[in-house]
């Protein structure tokens, strides 16, 4: 993750950039499947952008600019409101902002904004119930809440935790670095993956009152120099994994859901064992159907497959797949199961592949779409009209 030097306030221009009207009609008759991309604006970029995939071909069209603003390089959706969600990474601190979907044209308006109260924010969640919204300060190694209206916009943190710590990387993990929040399918258990700790931190979330309390135990402890990043849960609940940036590899879990703990399983690395070049790990997903993960892997420029086992949780590699592209940051599969879309942050593409059901595996679809430095994709699954 990059912390970008862009002074202390976002530039932001959103319903301005409505999406043509050509453009609105040109897949009439198919199933679209609105796609947002979050990104970094030091150099093309001027925003979030929106994208179109045909949910029959998985042929994947760009909109165009869906809102200015600098640097959201992650984004989030509410739960049952039009309102999207983006961390903005700064030097000097750090900003989530809120934004409402245009029916129609998909075009973001600017709500407001909130302090992140920490340095780089790089992911942000939305609680089950649509009351709060959770971040992850990279730069900063924290964690706070931030409630939310009945219009879905921000008030001012209600919950701050300042994790403490390092490890044994003496670059990366001299402090702590919270790279993502993730809460539980019941939202009562909130998991902070923090790299410069090699810890994922646990707490309990008072949706109500927009509360952080450490759990007991308060953290399940990775391997030495893992760095741990993003965190995914199984969809049945049972299981849970994480993609470790510095040593490129996937840790699997056993997860009680009643009292929050996590119990290791094993680990398995997402790369080759012939690849010798620089690499490191970036986004994890777990199929809809519960039967595999996929990782990205920056620097190797491929999605690592797994096969889950149904009963043990335990991880098998099935393989590697191309990005077709370089430097793949985040990716996400739609929530039919049946596309994989990867942002390939130094190409300036995303890229459409089509997982094969039975096996797991991935077909590349069409040419990539270009779109600059893009880094977060975000799946909206109906019309936000409400």
């Amino acid at each position: 993750m990059r912390i970008l030097l862009l002074g202390l306030m976002l530039n932001i221009s959103c319903a301005l950039y409505p999406i043509p009207a050509a453009a609105q009609s040109a897949d009439a008759g198919r199933e679209p499947l609105r796609v947002y991309i979050g990104t970094y604006t030091s150099g093309d970029s001027k925003g979030i952008y929106q994208m179109r995939l045909n949910t029959r071909t998985g042929a994947l069209e760009n909109l165009g600019l869906a809102c200015a603003v600098e640097n959201p390089s992650f984004l989030a959706l509410h739960p049952n409101k039009p309102v999207l969600y983006a961390v903005g990474e700064m030097a000097s601190g750090g900003v989530v902002s809120a934004f409402s979907i245009e029916a129609g044209t998909g075009s973001l308006r600017l709500l407001n904004q909130q302090s992140s109260k920490g340095k780089g924010p790089c992911h942000v969640a939305v609680s089950r119930a649509g009351q709060n919204v959770l971040c992850a300060n990279y730069g900063g190694g924290s964690v706070a809440v931030l409630p939310l209206d009945a219009e879905g916009r921000l008030r001012e943190a209600t919950a701050f935790i300042q994790h403490q710590g390092a490890s044994m990387h003496p670059q990366r993990q001299q402090g702590p670095h919270t790279h993502s929040v993730t809460l539980d399918k019941a939202g009562r258990f909130v998991f902070a993956a923090d790299l410069g700790l090699d810890k994922i931190m646990i707490y309990r979330l008072d949706e109500a009152q927009g509360a952080l309390t450490p759990n007991d135990p308060a953290f399940a402890a990775l391997k030495p120099g893992a760095g741990p990043r993003h965190f995914a849960f199984h969809p049945e609940g049972r299981f849970a994994y994480v993609v470790n940036e510095l040593d490129n590899t996937v840790t699997a879990f056993s997860y009680d859901a009643a009292s929050g703990i996590l119990e290791t399983l094993h680990s398995a690395g997402t790369l080759p064992n012939d690849f010798k070049g620089e690499n490191s790990t970036a986004e994890i997903r777990v199929h809809p159907s519960g039967r595999y993960v996929y990782c990205s892997n920056r620097g190797h420029d491929s999605i690592a497959i797994f096969a889950i086992d149904s009963a043990s949780g335990r991880l098998t590699p099935l393989g590697h797949t191309y990005t077709r592209g370089r430097v793949p940051r985040n990716f996400n599969i739609d929530p039919s199961g049946k596309y994989l879309l990867a942002a390939n942050q130094e190409s300036g593409t995303v890229a459409v592949f089509h997982i094969n059901l039975d096996t797991g595996l991935l077909e590349p679809l069409g040419e990539p779409v270009e779109v600059p430095t893009p880094v977060c994709v975000l799946f909206v699954t109906s019309p936000p009209n409400r």
